[in-house]
Parts: structure tokens; C-alpha cells; sequence
């Protein structure tokens, strides 16, 4: 349940990111209350997964869901850069996460 939740986090935390990105286009208050919430959300579920895992991997994949996953929604819907320097970052990114679960590094 702990990386369900996580995974949740993530995906609230990528919606969060793109009322960010409505919020800056149309300032509206439906658009502020969505961002308040998908953050607020993607909060909730990352202090759930913190309970049952360790600290340095739920942020890494909190983050990397997040960071990840709204620089392919930039990419898919609101025409930003597909350069494949960018898509290799992505996927560092992901793979420091995945590293980071599998203990293929020690740090």
C-alpha cells in the first residue's frame, strides 16, 4: 500500500504542477483551489509512504514522478522541447529513482 501511495503522490504532485502551469496562463480561482488540492494531496500520500519507507527512497521516487512526469505532460501538451538531450535527462532522472530502490548504488 505504501508504494501505491506513493505512486499517488507523485501523480498528484504532476497535476499540481500543471495548475501551476494553467494558474500562470488564466488566473481564476477554480484553477488555484485545483493546484491547492493536488499539492495538498500529493503531501498527504507522500507522508503515508514515509511511514513505511525509508525517507531518501520515497522522496526520490516522489520526486522523480513528479519532475518526470511533468516535463513529458509539458512536452505532450503544451508544445515544449522534445530535444533528445531532454528525454535523456528523463531518463536519468528515472533511473537514479529506480537505483535509489534497488540498491543498485550505495551511497
Amino acid at each position: 500500500m505504501a508504494w501505491t501511495s506513493l505512486i499517488l503522490a507523485g501523480l498528484c504532485e504532476m497535476f499540481g504542477v500543471v495548475m501551476i502551469n494553467k494558474l500562470n496562463k488564466s488566473r481564476n480561482w477554480q484553477s488555484l483551489v485545483l493546484l491547492v488540492l493536488g499539492f495538498g494531496a500529493s503531501f498527504l500520500f507522500l507522508i503515508y509512504a514515509m511511514k513505511f519507507l525509508p525517507m531518501s527512497t520515497a522522496y526520490a521516487i516522489w520526486t522523480g514522478i513528479g519532475d518526470s512526469g511533468g516535463a513529458i505532460l509539458g512536452m505532450m501538451f503544451y508544445s515544449e522541447s522534445k530535444d533528445w538531450r531532454r528525454i535523456v535527462c528523463i531518463a536519468v532522472v528515472l533511473g537514479a529513482a529506480i537505483g535509489l530502490k534497488t540498491r543498485l548504488v550505495e551511497c
